[in-house]
């Protein structure tokens, strides 16, 4: 009778391990990985709360290119420069397309900028880009709105009279406001209570997405969607902020004038009106309340995110933030506002941020890419609609391209004689045709608000300089920022 029962186990098992192999033989010629089990895929390879950190021991078996399964979803794994860099530019076309996350799919479900595909795609990234730059990004009329938030900020620094604080408001606030008016058309004062709500919504919802609870989530979602759970916080949230834009859009429709649009919304309910006999249109109420929430979304945590590692940074590091004022006080004085033109004449400067930029390593997975055609890569096949995580920290940390990428140093973006040296690893906005729409804007924030608040303030810790732990409060989604205090001494 027991070996009864052991014959009829083994053969169980015998044709699970077939089931699986037939399944994975029908994704076309998968690049290899490590075998998957039914339903849970490789559950028993990637732990939940370090899914990147799982993802890059992984790479060290099989190579730069693999396959692992979330859930019974294959997807395809890229680490390092070489591999990221051949996917996303030499291969852009056919690696473009998105995946969305499971955490954003009951909000987004393919609309909007971010996570649309195919003509919806093409024509609200390029209609987006266009209104971006209509109202200033890249240009004088955006820098000056950007130095004009930065000294709100620093009144806001000097209410604080040198005593400890938390940053993350104050930061977020005046970030906000850079990219508010842009899609709103006005900034709003530090005190209004709706948007310091929807500033605790931000910064929240990015935490949130990087739970543990969050990363098993996006596995294993075929199971976990049945069941209550931390989840169903993020899809609130966003759909408090969706309702936000929708009232906003509300407003603006009442007064708009077709001749001259106030800010994005204006211009997307003018592109709907140019086109509501277009069946093939993509300009419609969802695609607009979505598109603007992934501009605003996105357009303040990720630079508030960054201001907030690279304070922590140059607390930890004096040396650094002693050598940033040197050069700040010997190019631009004490008595002007930093302007975009002083970065290329501050090198150490602008090495720091993009130092700043490349360690605090915000997004380590990137976004879910798809491929949009079945695709011959490195000698494998990977069919249509695969999805790919081009891993952007095996990048920013790979020792081909960086010298100590463990080690926080701006010399990784100097040359001998102390110049700017680009670096084509230096890849925080992703790379290829799905690279972040604000980086001009984001890049122009971080050089403005990192000079104009070191200009008249130093930056004090609470503790040693030694004592500063700069580990990630949760990293998934987002390496999340680890909550601190500092002082901030007027020079």
């Amino acid at each position: 009778m027991e070996l009864a029962s052991a014959l009829t186990v083994l053969l169980a098992i015998c044709l699970v391990l077939i089931t699986v192999k037939r399944k994975m033989s029908s994704h076309g010629r998968l690049p290899p990985g490590p075998t998957p089990l039914p339903v849970i895929g490789n559950f028993l390879q990637i732990k939940a709360a370090e899914t990147c950190k799982s993802l890059i021991k992984l790479s060290e078996k099989y190579g730069p290119v693999f396959t692992v399964y979330f859930g019974n979803r294959p997807v395809v794994i890229l680490c390092g420069h070489d591999a990221v860099k051949e996917a996303l530019v030499d291969k852009a076309e056919e690696f473009s397309g998105r995946k969305t996350m499971p955490t954003w799919d009951r909000n987004f479900q393919g609309y909007g900028v971010v996570f649309a595909n195919g003509e919806r795609w093409k024509q609200l990234r390029r209609f987006s880009l266009t209104v971006l730059r209509n109202f200033g990004m890249g240009k004088k009329t955006i820098e000056q709105r950007i130095q004009e938030e930065a000294q709100f900020l620093l009144e806001e620094f000097r209410k604080t009279n040198e005593k400890p604080f938390d940053n993350t408001y104050f930061l977020s606030r005046a970030v906000s406001n850079v990219i508010c008016s842009i899609v709103f058309g006005n900034r709003f004062d530090y005190q209004d209570k709706e948007f310091q709500a929807l500033m605790e919504m931000i910064n929240n919802t990015f935490r949130e997405m990087s739970t543990a609870w969050a990363q098993l989530y996006d596995i294993y979602t075929n199971i976990l969607k049945y069941f209550p759970g931390p989840h169903n916080k993020i899809y609130d949230m966003l759909e408090n902020m969706r309702r936000f834009i929708a009232k906003r859009a509300g407003k603006n429709r009442e007064t708009l004038d077709l001749n001259s649009p106030r800010d994005f919304i204006d211009s997307f309910l003018i592109q709907m009106e140019k086109e509501k006999n277009n069946p093939d249109s993509e300009f419609n109420v969802k695609n607009l309340e979505l598109t603007t929430l992934t501009l605003f979304f996105a357009g303040t945590e990720t630079v508030t995110s960054t201001l907030r590692y690279g304070f922590l940074f140059l607390m930890k590091y004096p040396e650094v933030q002693a050598k940033m004022h040197e050069e700040i006080v010997r190019v631009i004085g004490q008595n002007r506002a930093p302007n975009i033109e002083d970065r290329n004449q501050m090198p150490y400067t602008d090495a720091v941020i993009h130092e700043v930029q490349r360690v605090s390593d915000l997004i380590p997975m990137n976004l879910p890419h798809m491929v949009t055609r079945d695709t011959e890569f490195r000698g494998y096949l990977i069919p249509k609609g695969t999805e790919v995580y081009p891993v952007l920290t095996t990048v920013l940390n790979d020792s081909t391209k960086f010298k100590n990428p463990r080690q926080f140093s701006p010399e990784h973006f100097l040359d001998a004689d102390g110049s700017f040296k680009k670096n084509d690893a230096f890849v925080p906005f992703s790379s290829g045709k799905r690279i972040c729409l604000g980086e001009a804007m984001a890049r122009m924030e971080l050089f403005l608000f990192f000079t104009t608040v070191l200009q008249s303030f130093r930056l004090k810790p609470l503790m040693p300089p030694e004592d500063i732990d700069t580990t990630p409060l949760e990293s998934g989604f987002a390496n999340i920022v680890p909550t601190y205090q500092m002082c901030m001494v007027p020079r």
